[in-house]
């Protein structure tokens, strides 16, 4: 177990409409200094394919595509111990300052990527933030087994809607 302090900043800007939360980047995430960076994370292709964009390889091309979609992205968690990537392995979770991100944006509905993370979200951040998450099937390898890309694809849908709403979808 390691004790991980978040080192990545939220995106976001006065466009965002969405808020998608996973739970804390993934050591290869850390090494690459954003999110849902592994190669095998099906996160990046997902948003490429809902919203028609080309695959974004760098993390300029990742920011780029997320604030076009009117995507804000960050984690739940400003802290906890981790045995590398396992979400099970949590302890000590310390939220981030969520309520006070949705407080200085257009953000109108959040989501979540992942069991863990949308747990994490309900326990630690509701009461504060007032806007229940969507849970959305995590887009990490080790889901595969259970998401078939296309089913995982048609999961995420109703992301791309809320994004391009500028309402909370109920």
């Amino acid at each position: 177990m390691e004790r991980i302090v978040h080192p990545l900043k939220p995106v976001y800007d006065q466009n965002s409409h969405v808020l998608v939360l996973g739970t804390m980047p993934s050591p290869k995430s850390r090494e690459y200094g954003f999110y849902y960076s592994n190669p095998q994370n099906r996160f990046w292709r997902i948003l490429a394919d809902l919203f028609k964009q080309p695959l974004p390889k760098t993390n300029v091309e990742k920011r780029a595509v997320l604030l076009s979609c009117r995507i804000a992205l960050w984690d739940v968690l400003k802290s906890c111990l981790i045995d590398g990537a396992d979400d099970s392995s949590i302890r000590e979770p310390v939220p981030n300052e969520i309520a006070a991100l949705l407080a200085r944006t257009r953000i109108h509905t959040v989501f979540t990527t992942g069991t863990k993370a949308a747990a994490l979200y309900r326990r630690l951040c509701l009461k504060e933030t007032g806007i229940p998450a969507v849970a959305l099937p995590s887009t990490s390898p080790a889901n595969c087994r259970f998401y078939s890309y296309e089913r995982l694809l048609a999961s995420y849908r109703v992301l791309k809607e809320a994004a391009e709403s500028s309402v909370r979808l109920s």
